[in-house]
């Protein structure tokens, strides 16, 4: 279970017990707060000894320090601390709760001599401190002996020591709604089928209400009368009925256009009739990471009551092989209008999103919309676990979400768009087919996508490699990263809010 971290904020903690965190940078002669939590100056002596530099995430353990009525003392080095970006304080504080091992009281102290330590770099921290806490382990029923004191769900009590605590509890207040939805994202991705399908996706989107987000829930029958031909089309196999999931948060002012984003929700995908062979389909109870992320970013909105109109729409459909699924060579009318010639079944994520892209702009008409799916294992591929791909009809937001990626690194790569791929999804029979074959794969599903947007500048970003089973660091050691929920967020508080 996840390491429940109760935070708070001093000027000063001189009565520090259990386990102290000093931070310092390489060189420096005396680590934060040494002169507070090491008056025996234990910290010199065993720094020399131990030849600890203060490496950047590198920690010294010093145990029952003598002279100290801490039981443990760490030293949690910051490198240079020249040049440290907001995702260097991210990772510091993930480091620092990889270090409590058990504590029940942590003093932290931030503040570096010779460094400029800003409360938003504080705030970092201590989000950094929160994501690393994150572990799903409930349904599991014997603990390992290192986790039998997570039994009873005690909370750890954290103090973060600095000279400008005020300040940094009023910046916390936001960065605590990042980490609520991002948790709520990685719990989303990491939640057995069997336990979340639509209709309790859905019941889980409702909950945002108590954050004054509006949610609405279309059914199969409204959205038969809608048209949603493509959508319908991937659920009919399932006996569990798709739901489309419309969250508004209205912070703005009321004349501002919102800005939109849509989520694939492919709850569980065997592939369909084209069905996926057997090694590794256990993981496609993540095929709605996208979804997830767009869940989680409404909560972040919500919670910090951005000042913005946003719209957050959610596709959710499970894909399975029934007697009633669709086949290879159906044809399938999308809401706008346009025919689907379905060649593969398991090319299923872009007809949910199509319906869903259309659907948000006909109704919201809205600045801009992002879609973020899981959508092909080609874009591991050609980028591997470290970015994801960012495929769009619009310099600008492009350039954007670059920066936005860059920021929390959450990184993208912009991958190419072009009439040519027209060409690979072009079918005799509908107006389009819904795969291009192996070639160009994920730009062909991009290609695909971007026929159902019309001239809304457009964003389709491909998250299969990061939003589940990309490699842990030092903010994230579950299997369901949240990928997005940052990224988006810090997207919209750069350029979008009034």
């Amino acid at each position: 279970m996840s390491l429940k971290l109760a935070v708070s904020f001093a000027k000063s903690h001189a009565a520090a017990e259990g386990l102290a965190i000093l931070l310092t940078t390489s060189g420096a002669d005396m680590p934060a707060g040494a002169t507070e939590a090491d008056p025996a100056g234990v910290y010199a002596r065993a720094a020399k000894s131990g030849k600890f530099t203060g490496k950047s995430l590198s920690t010294l353990d010093i145990v029952a320090p003598h002279g100290t009525p801490l039981d443990r003392l760490v030293i949690l080095g910051l490198g240079k601390g020249d040049s440290l970006s907001a995702h260097d304080w991210l990772k510091a504080g993930g480091v620092a709760t990889a270090a409590v091992k058990g504590a029940d009281t942590v003093t932290v102290y931030v503040d570096v001599p010779g460094l400029q330590v800003s409360p938003k770099a504080v705030a970092d921290f201590a989000l950094g401190m929160l994501l690393r806490a994150y572990k799903f382990d409930t349904y599991k029923t014997k603990k390992k002996p290192e986790d039998e004191e997570d039994k009873a769900e005690k909370t750890v009590k954290v103090t973060i020591v600095t000279a400008e605590a005020s300040a940094a509890k009023k910046a916390f207040a936001e960065t605590e709604a990042v980490a609520d939805g991002v948790i709520l994202a990685r719990n989303l991705v990491n939640e057995p089928a069997n336990v979340l399908g639509p209709l309790e996706f859905a019941a889980k989107a409702k909950e945002l209400e108590k954050l004054g987000v509006e949610v609405e829930t279309l059914t199969e029958k409204e959205m038969k009368k809608l048209g949603m031909g493509a959508l319908l089309g991937v659920a009919q196999g399932s006996v569990r009925p798709p739901r489309l999931v419309v969250m508004q948060w209205k912070g703005g002012k009321s004349k501002d256009k919102p800005i939109a984003f849509v989520g694939k929700g492919v709850v569980f995908d065997t592939g369909g009739i084209s069905i996926k062979p057997a090694g590794g389909m256990e993981d496609m109870k993540g095929d709605m990471g996208g979804a997830a992320a767009v869940a989680g970013l409404m909560h972040v909105l919500a919670a910090r009551k951005a000042k913005v109109n946003a719209i957050g729409i959610l596709g959710l459909v499970e894909n399975m092989p029934d007697g009633n699924a669709q086949r290879p060579g159906d044809i399938v009318t999308s809401m706008s209008g346009q025919t689907i010639e379905v060649i593969n079944t398991d090319a299923e994520g872009r007809l949910v999103l199509c319906d869903a892209l259309w659907y948000c702009n006909d109704r919201f008409q809205p600045t801009f919309m992002i879609n973020l799916a899981t959508l092909t294992g080609a874009i591991g591929v050609a980028l591997g676990s470290v970015h994801a791909g960012l495929f769009s009809n619009d310099d600008e937001l492009s350039e954007r979400l670059l920066a936005a990626g860059l920021s929390t690194n959450e990184r993208l790569w912009r991958m190419p768009l072009g009439k040519d791929y027209d060409k690979l999804i072009d079918s005799k029979f509908a107006d389009m087919k819904n795969t291009g074959g192996r070639q160009a794969g994920s730009i062909t599903a991009a290609q695909f996508l971007k026929r159902f947007v019309k001239d809304t500048p457009w964003a389709h970003l491909d998250i299969a490699s990061t939003a589940m089973g990309s490699p842990n660091d030092e903010i994230n050691q579950s299997w369901g990263s949240g990928y997005g929920v940052r990224l988006l967020d810090e997207l919209v508080r750069a350029h979008y809010e009034s």
